[in-house]
């Protein structure tokens, strides 16, 4: 093994032999990938996001040091939310984020991570998780990149994030409402109104809720009480 570094080492030093290990270390001429790149665009600019999502990744995954490879990375992300891949797309737009921190894109990064979160969820009654990620990343936009033009769009992103999340809390409260658990209502209706004032539909439907809430139960707690006292009405019809 020593004796092959030597080689090496001799070899790099004779004109004739430099030519033969660049040719064997060196990855393929970037005239292949920006091709490839190219051809790429042309699906993207056809809607073939699929066909251009295949030619990114190979970029990506091939030629790592092609300067083709960071703009590929980000068509790739845009590929699969034009796709509507939203998850694989927010997976995408993350990573950008975690390899290129300082990049120039990064605003728009964040915003279309929040937008392919939020539309990966499908339904009320599926689990909200992604949502209030979705909702981060776009508060993240306001708060790390006021100045610029992502801001206004993040905006309108956090206030559709924050509806949805809304919605599906008073669909929960619901719930206990209609099992006729008002307790457990009245509290929730009361925290969606804590949490989410801004989401003005959301606030009034739960401050109706949460009073109607509270007058159910404590008329459940009187008739509980007095059944305590008098004894259930049912004891004096034991056939019932």
């Amino acid at each position: 093994m020593h004796k092959i570094f030597l080689s090496l080492i001799l070899c790099f030093s004779l004109t004739g032999c430099g030519g033969v290990i660049d040719e064997y270390f060196m990855e393929a001429p970037t005239d292949t990938v920006q091709e490839k790149f190219e051809v790429a665009v042309e699906h993207m600019q056809m809607k073939e996001y699929g066909k251009a999502a295949t030619l990114f990744t190979d970029i990506k995954d091939n030629y790592p040091f092609s300067p083709y490879v960071v703009e590929s990375e980000l068509g790739l992300a845009d590929a699969l939310y034009l796709n509507e891949d939203y998850l694989d797309a927010a997976d995408a737009y993350r990573d950008f984020e975690n390899m290129h921190p300082r990049h120039e894109a990064i605003p728009y990064v964040l915003l279309q991570a929040a937008r392919s979160l939020r539309l990966s969820y499908r339904s009320i009654d599926r689990a909200s998780t992604n949502v209030k990620i979705a909702e981060e990343y776009a508060s993240r936009v306001l708060n790390e990149y006021p100045d610029t033009e992502y801001a206004v769009l993040a905006e309108q992103e956090l206030k559709t994030c924050r509806t949805l999340l809304a919605e599906r809390e008073i669909f929960i409260s619901n719930v206990y409402w209609n099992m006729g658990n008002y307790e457990a209502a009245y509290n929730r209706y009361t925290r969606i109104m804590e949490q989410y004032p801004d989401v003005e539909h959301v606030y009034e439907y739960a401050k109706k809720q949460a009073d109607a809430s509270y007058i159910r139960f404590r008329e459940g707690a009187s008739e509980k009480e007095r059944e305590e006292k008098e004894g259930s009405w049912k004891n004096y019809f034991k056939w019932l």
